[in-house]
């Protein structure tokens, strides 16, 4: 018996057709523009910048100058002298001439082509501190070692570091000085925060340390009043008292003193 042949063929198994790859076209003038260009502006920059940076050559001052001289001036900011005029460091030179005794405030700006503008403000010296300090009129400490006297301001002292409270208590009381027909020749704080007043008129005012508010209160509101019109008979007001105050009398025995309360033991 014949056999009838049977066509096997093996399946052949197809791989899966991979996806084609899209083209990546890179634009090098695209990645190159921008860095070429910031290029050109920073060499264009520094080009203007190096033409137009010429040295600076002439300073103008402005402002009042009674006590700071011009000379003075120049000599602070002579390092800047040659240097660029628009590389010159303002805020350095600004810092130099504040520096200066008597100056306080410095506005320093550039003129073209090759100027500087400097305008100085000077302290207003509204009373003296100790032997040859000066305080402004906020009260600043601005200079302790000062060539020039002026007899005409109050004298202050106090402990090192107080200044600014005396010299606060010092601008209050000028407004109240000055309604009673009255000025100002030193005031002092002592080491233990005691008071005490004395006027042109040569009448010291003993304040003590406590309450000092009220006393001063009682002072111009009280004793003034009472006692103005033999103001220059008075040596001195004694104000540490509970609820009034003493006077001694220039002219009288030292223990014929007007006294209206028991003084406060300690002020």
């Amino acid at each position: 018996m014949k056999r009838t042949k049977v066509n096997r063929r093996k399946a052949v198994k197809r791989r899966p057709k991979l996806p084609t790859m899209p083209t990546i076209r890179i634009d090098i003038r695209a990645i190159l523009l921008p860095p070429a260009m910031l290029a050109v502006l920073a060499g264009t920059f520094l080009a203007t910048q190096a033409l137009l940076d010429r040295p600076v050559d002439k300073l103008r001052l402005e402002g009042a100058f009674q006590r700071v001289t011009p000379i003075q001036v120049e000599a602070a900011l002579a390092p800047a002298l040659g240097r660029g005029f628009l590389s010159s460091d303002l805020g350095q030179l600004r810092r130099l001439v504040a520096s200066l005794d008597w100056v306080d405030e410095v506005e320093i700006t550039r003129v073209w082509p090759d100027t500087l503008a400097v305008r100085v403000t000077e302290h207003q010296a509204a009373a003296r501190w100790g032997d040859s300090g000066l305080l402004n009129t906020r009260g600043e400490l601005f200079t302790d070692e000062s060539r020039y006297e002026f007899p005409e301001l109050p004298r202050l002292a106090g402990p090192e570091g107080l200044e600014s409270r005396v010299a606060s208590r010092y601008l209050e009381l000028r407004g109240p000085l000055a309604e009673a027909n009255l000025s100002l020749k030193a005031l002092t704080m002592d080491d233990r925060g005691a008071w005490r007043l004395e006027l042109t008129s040569g009448q010291r005012i003993r304040l003590g340390r406590r309450e000092l508010d009220v006393r001063l209160e009682r002072f111009f509101g009280v004793v003034i009043p009472a006692l103005s019109a033999s103001i220059q008979q008075i040596e001195y007001v004694d104000m540490r008292y509970t609820n009034g105050f003493s006077v001694g009398w220039a002219n009288a025995d030292p223990i014929q003193v007007v006294s209206f309360r028991k003084a406060v033991e300690g002020g």
